[in-house]
């Protein structure tokens, strides 16, 4: 598979691959049960997290194979 097609993390600028997902939503502007979702390498997963839960957006974690 071309690298370029691989999910990768969501920062700003990272290119490595994607190990968490992080699902959210915004309640001004989706519905409750709505999701989003930011992909993040381990070293973005906090930060990405907390940029997110600041807002209250964040709503789960888990690992990005198990997105269903």
């Amino acid at each position: 598979m071309d690298a370029e097609l691989l999910p990768q993390c969501s920062a700003k600028g990272c290119r490595a691959s994607a190990v968490w997902a992080l699902h959210w939503n915004n309640p001004k502007l989706h519905t409750p049960e709505y999701r989003k979702i930011w992909l993040a390498c381990d070293d973005h997963r906090e930060s990405l997290g907390t940029f997110l839960e600041l807002r209250g957006f964040l709503r789960e974690v888990t690992a990005f194979g198990a997105i269903s």
